[in-house]
């Protein structure tokens, strides 16, 4: 250990100390600011590609109906977007409209929790060229997306043979006198907006609108197209018997019209474009001729190789600051717990933290894609992760109760309602999975199975995750359109074989004799359905490249 104390140090020692340490800092906290930047950038650039499409998908409610539809079409939307606040806020205008009633809109408030966490487990791989840091950043990752989907897989069923959080949350607007507020207070997007919207600013309203199936114009684009707009009167004669919406009444799927005397002049106030933005003078993407495509895969490229270069360095650089006894002190501070009898406030605490800084953050997604990479180093324990995403639940429901109480008056009761569903639903999940140790540890162990099945075989996260967020979800829906039971059969089968596979490990673990002889083990099954070893060349030589995806035994024999 070449560790000097700082006692024993000359003055030029501690100086040259003094200086590297600040400069240290000083590169993790811009690279963390870049890195939140890309994450924003990362974000836009998947709803320019894909914003319309999510917003048709929502469009489409004759299918909505079926919880499990509505669910699967949360998850693929969120991860489309790539953030739940825009899913959720689609979400809670339709309600509000009427469009969609609460209780179909609930299953895809779950289906936007689980897609949100795709984002930290994309953090998660740029930690890949490490073994042991790329073991705990995934663990770290997923623990996330575990909780949430252990939660949804107890809480769907529930809320579709009760109603409970319908019910609940509908008391709750019955008992109140509810005021409409203000928008939410910004907090991190005033230093991060100046960056981000120098390079792309979104259009968000063009996919509320497609959600509200109103046609779009084909040149109708998700980037800004003007930038200074105007409000306008605009004539509009309408003749003899023509019925005309006087606006959209709280029952879904129906307007309320009115016939007009020949000859009526409505007057109908618009916003009309007088400044288009420009190039770079407003922002880097406006109006420069590129499509939505074009300029959406040059964006994502782009965010993704400024949020990996971030992250390796500010992981190295963290890494540096971690020797010696300030790595002890700063993981013990971090990870500390409150001695018996008080050990459990420890947790409880941890849940508030992460809850207030979500709420300054204003995103879970952000939020746990800062803790990741702290994870990977082994700054922040896996347990001590699990109630700080917790927390970030929680705390990124304030935005949508924030965004509900802006809403109009008459508008206010639904989003309102949806918006505190969102909270209830996050707050079942910590009292099922957090209070109760056994239940407590079921997200933490399968967190960190993943993790070492990870290490081994790095190839697995990139299948883990399109498999998770993309593939299956894709394929669920297509079968809940082509049939709903065909969708119900292969959900169920799946359903019975996991169960039995997750008992019978536990059983294999504890109690084997009660197993007959040849399921006391997995040997009986040939080898490519017990182990991934045998995929493992093919996705090492084709998925990725070699150096990000050698499994442990390859970097043994080397």
């Amino acid at each position: 250990d070449d560790y000097v104390k700082w006692s024993e140090k000359s003055r030029n020692e501690k100086i040259k100390t003094v200086a590297v340490t600040t400069l240290k800092i000083t590169i993790a906290i811009g690279c963390l600011y870049i890195f939140i930047c890309s994450i924003s950038m990362l974000g836009d650039a998947f709803q320019i590609l894909a914003g319309k499409t999510a917003g048709e998908i929502f469009s489409n409610d004759s299918f909505l109906s079926n919880p499990l539809t509505g669910l699967i079409l949360g998850v693929l939307v969120t991860v489309l977007v790539q953030s739940s606040s825009t899913s959720t806020s689609i979400v809670i205008t339709m309600v509000a409209s009427g469009i969609l009633e609460v209780h179909i809109a609930i299953p895809i408030i779950m289906g936007s929790n689980i897609g949100t966490s795709v984002t930290n487990t994309i953090v998660a791989l740029s930690q890949s060229v490490d073994k042991n840091e790329f073991r705990r950043a995934f663990a770290g990752a997923t623990v996330h997306d575990i909780f949430n989907l252990l939660s949804v897989l107890v809480f769907l069923p529930i809320e579709v043979a009760s109603g409970y959080l319908e019910i609940t949350t509908q008391a709750i607007i019955d008992s109140f006198h509810i005021q409409g507020g203000t928008d939410a207070p910004e907090m991190l997007t005033v230093i991060t907006d100046p960056l981000v919207n120098g390079i792309v600013q979104i259009n968000k309203s063009v996919i509320t609108l497609a959600a509200q199936g109103t046609p779009l114009e084909p040149e109708s684009s998700i980037i800004k197209i003007w930038c200074d707009q105007i409000k306008a009167d605009v004539n509009v004669t309408h003749f003899a018997n023509t019925s005309v919406p006087i606006g959209v009444t709280q029952f879904p799927n129906s307007s309320a019209t009115t016939v007009v005397p020949m000859n009526v002049t409505l007057v109908e106030t618009v916003l009309v474009g007088i400044r288009k933005c420009k190039s770079p003078q407003d922002f880097l993407f406006a109006n420069t001729g590129l499509s939505d495509v074009e300029a959406g895969v040059i964006l994502l490229f782009v965010s993704l190789i400024i949020l990996s270069s971030c992250l390796i360095i500010m992981v190295k650089v963290l890494s540096t600051l971690m020797h010696g006894p300030a790595s002890r002190i700063i993981k013990k501070v971090i990870n500390t717990k409150f001695r018996r009898p008080f050990g459990w406030v420890t947790g409880y605490l941890s849940i508030l933290v992460g809850a207030g800084l979500t709420f300054l953050v204003q995103s879970s997604s952000v939020f746990t894609s800062i803790l990741t990479p702290l994870v990977g180093i082994g700054v922040i324990s896996v347990e001590r992760m699990y109630p700080l995403t917790l927390g970030a639940n929680i705390g990124t429901t304030t935005t949508g109760i924030f965004t509900a109480l802006a809403s109009e008056p008459a508008r206010l009761e639904y989003s309102l309602q949806l918006a505190l569903v969102h909270l209830f639903f996050n707050l079942s999940g910590i009292v099922l999975w957090y209070p109760i140790p056994i239940l407590r540890r079921v997200p933490i162990r399968g967190a960190k199975a993943l993790g070492n099945i990870t290490s081994e075989y790095r190839w697995f996260a990139v299948i883990y995750m399109i498999s998770a967020f993309f593939i299956i979800p894709a394929a669920l829906l297509a079968l809940s359109i082509a049939d709903f039971w065909a969708m119900m059969s292969v959900v169920i089968v799946v359903a019975v074989i996991v169960v039995f596979i997750i008992v019978t490990n536990v059983i294999q673990t504890h109690k084997p004799h009660l197993l007959p002889s040849f399921l006391r083990t997995w040997e009986f099954l040939p080898l490519w359905m017990r182990s991934l070893q045998p995929y493992d060349r093919f996705f090492t030589k084709f998925l990725l490249c070699g150096c990000c995806c050698k499994s442990q035994s390859d970097e043994e024999s080397e």
